[in-house]
């Protein structure tokens, strides 16, 4: 199987994302869609009639023991992650899951170990780390351009989706604790959050996670919220140099550097702090308009072909998962510091 020229490709669910994912793959050098599955009729009506080449399925387990296929992309609900992933690792398939990896850390161990024995690939699909915007953003601040790092926040709110299964934090925060993950070079090991839900199923609508950092003069904190009257996507970055924002939502400014700071001249005593404050240049750098699943998929064939470990892999996927299951304890006793 690993010796084939093309990667043949299953995928696992045709909701709501599926169908990005399997454009993106049939679209990839080296790469061979060749089965999709899902439980609608309807859904596979619609894959068939866009890729009448494809062997369709509504049993995920039929497709995973197919001898046809070398990965499998399982793009479904969190909660059924674990048990499609495991299968398709027993089948000996490469997998590309969805985000969040798992819905308990304990689960996410259990498979990085299982890849681990069967020496294949896991990808978690954090999406957001192939925009242009994030690959800008790395590089600025892995060249020392911000300076020594201050603070991290992140705004992602709206109106909607309400989720029926998972609250505000699974839904919405994977992307920004994923993003912060990669782009700081720094080790969290607490997480504090506060939330509210307001309806019936009593599932966080709105939360405020705070995260620890090992170097105690950095913090990270975001806010999400499916009861936003606006939509934002927006992310606040300052270091002792330079500070940068990030506006997902911009169609041509999306990244801008501030050089603006401060500086302080004195600390002998609190009566003689002296704070000057700096005020330069702003400038926004050209962004690579890739479509950022297709960067990404084309990566996960790569990583198969020539044996790499992928950054966001199934050791990434669990980090983001432990940070999110730390969250839903702290919410559950008001707020209280939970180490990770």
């Amino acid at each position: 199987m690993r010796g084939m020229q093309m990667i043949k490709i299953g995928i696992i669910g045709y909701g709501y994302w599926g169908p990005n994912i399997a454009r993106n793959f049939n679209a990839c050098d080296n790469a061979q869609l060749v089965s999709i599955c899902d439980l609608d009729e309807e859904r596979l009506k619609r894959a068939k009639s866009s890729y009448p080449f494809i062997k369709d399925y509504t049993d995920p387990y039929e497709l995973m023991k197919s001898d046809q296929i070398d990965a499998v992309a399982v793009v479904t609900p969190v909660y059924t992650h674990y048990e499609l992933a495991k299968f398709a690792l027993e089948c000996d398939k490469h997998i590309f899951v969805e985000k969040p990896f798992t819905s308990k850390v304990s689960q996410g161990k259990e498979l990085i170990k299982l890849a681990e024995k069967k020496g294949l690939k896991i990808m978690v699909d954090h999406t957001f780390l192939f925009t242009g915007a994030v690959r800008k953003m790395k590089k600025i601040i892995d060249s020392g351009e911000l300076g020594n790092l201050f603070f991290y926040d992140s705004v992602r709110v709206n109106l909607g989706l309400f989720q029926h299964d998972i609250n505000v934090i699974w839904d919405l925060a994977p992307h920004d604790f994923s993003i912060m993950n990669y782009l700081v070079d720094k080790k969290p090991v607490a997480v504090s959050a506060w939330g509210r839900g307001h309806f019936e199923n009593r599932l966080e609508d709105i939360s405020y996670v705070g995260v620890h950092f090992e170097d105690k003069g950095f913090i990270a904190h975001f806010h999400v919220n499916w009861l936003s009257p606006v939509k934002i996507r927006k992310t606040l970055i300052s270091g002792d140099k330079k500070m940068l924002v990030w506006d997902d939502l911009s169609s041509d400014e999306k990244v801008k550097i501030y050089d603006k700071g401060v500086r302080v001249e004195n600390t002998d005593t609190i009566h003689k702090l002296l704070v000057s404050y700096r005020s330069g240049d702003m400038y926004v750098p050209k962004l690579d308009n890739t479509e950022a699943l297709k960067v990404e998929a084309q990566y996960f064939i790569e990583c198969i072909e020539k044996d790499k470990q992928p950054f966001n892999d199934g050791v990434a996927g669990l980090e983001v998962v432990k940070i999110l299951a730390a969250s839903d304890e702290s919410l559950k006793r008001q707020g209280k510091r939970i180490k990770l």
